[in-house]
């Protein structure tokens, strides 16, 4: 990570600037709230309004007491690596700004005052009682996605898509290095590593080999009605599997070419031509079922529905976490946080929680 890149970036569910000014107790709020949701990037010594670069050199009581905040002010202790980036601060010196790498965890993390938060866009949301207790369950049922495969090796990784990775998130070490330096990927036993769930469906060379039902199913129906038996109306049947990026690109590309387009002489005297379904929804409505669906349920893969008069995409689970009907326009919960970041890495989503209020 550069200075430039911290700079560029905006403020979001992942990342979050501080000045370091900041009390140790407050900046435990961010960790904590990063912890419980998707992880993410914090930055010490960059103003957050102008983005002027403080720097942290100068004074070794303060960075020290900023370095131990995952340590003194959160319990349990937040899980993060810490990197020191070089820059030029705003008196023309050299220095350095801190950035805490936090990883996502099964834990749920709060203060010393035992108050819990989590991360909701650029803001860190404090917890009721009641969404504290449903965290905790949905912290005991999610990341399904670290689990290992054991009968899979790192042979059946491939690779190139791990490098392609490193290099497109700003990892500065070797692919290895981040399979094996990284929570979540890799699971050793025995003296032998084993890829987890999600690596297998990041980076799997064929991933439905271990994963069979991790898959996306396009199903055309002639009518209205799903029907069975010698009443059944399916007309197209397609799965699609690889990695995940590659079932994404591969059924999106393919619904498109499934869906009406309506052709008509428009007010101005031009020809305008009209799509069913926006692409954006298209899109977005498959990559969220890819991101949100229950890991832990194999029996069932994720189901395209294509009706005469209405599109259906069905993921296998309930909603994640604090996710309700009532509110799924504006909450966000990640129920497979490195899947998440992954896919946002690649920009198959713009900001989290975003995307569902677009479609609406």
């Amino acid at each position: 990570m550069t200075i430039e890149d911290i700079l560029s970036r905006e403020e979001g569910q992942t990342f979050d600037r501080k000045s370091v000014r900041i009390k140790p107790k407050d900046l435990a709020v961010t960790m904590i709230a990063f912890a419980n949701a998707d992880g993410g990037d914090l930055v010490v010594g960059i103003t957050d309004g102008k983005r002027e670069i403080e720097g942290v050199d100068g004074d070794e009581k303060i960075l020290n007491d900023i370095r131990r905040t995952p340590f003194d002010f959160c319990a349990p202790s937040v899980n993060a690596q810490i990197e020191m980036v070089p820059c030029v601060d705003r008196t023309g010196k050299d220095n350095h700004v801190l950035v805490f790498h936090i990883e996502p965890s099964l834990r749920v993390y709060a203060n010393q005052a035992d108050e819990v938060f989590l991360r909701v866009g650029d803001k860190s949301k404090k917890l009721s009682f009641d969404e504290r207790f449903q965290l905790m369950n949905d912290k005991g049922q999610s990341c399904y996605e670290e689990t290992a495969v054991y009968s899979a090796g790192l042979e059946d990784l491939d690779m190139t898509l791990v490098d392609d990775y490193c290099q497109k998130s700003g990892y500065g070490k070797s692919s290895m290095e981040f399979l094996t330096e990284n929570h979540g990927y890799v699971v050793e036993k025995n003296g032998k590593l084993h890829p987890t769930v999600v690596s297998l469906l990041l980076f799997g060379k064929k991933p439905q080999d271990f994963l069979p039902r991790a898959s996306v199913r396009f199903i055309r129906y002639e009518g209205t009605e799903e029907k069975t038996g010698t009443e059944m109306n399916v007309i197209k049947d397609v799965i699609f599997e690889g990695p995940v990026r590659e079932q994404i690109d591969k059924s999106v590309a393919f619904l498109a070419t499934q869906i009406k387009e309506r052709t008509y002489l428009g007010a101005d005297g031009k020809f305008v031509t009209e799509v069913e379904y926006p692409e954006f929804v298209r899109q977005e409505m498959i990559v969220n079922a890819c991101c949100h669906r229950d890991l832990s349920i194999t029996g069932t893969d994720i189901q395209v529905k294509l009706f005469d008069d209405r599109l259906v995409v069905e993921s296998p689970g309930n909603l994640p976490g604090l996710v309700r009907p009532d509110n799924i326009r504006h909450t966000h919960f990640s129920r497979n946080p490195r899947l998440a970041r992954y896919l946002k890495t690649y920009k198959y989503v713009k900001e989290f929680g975003e995307g569902v209020d677009r479609m609406c």
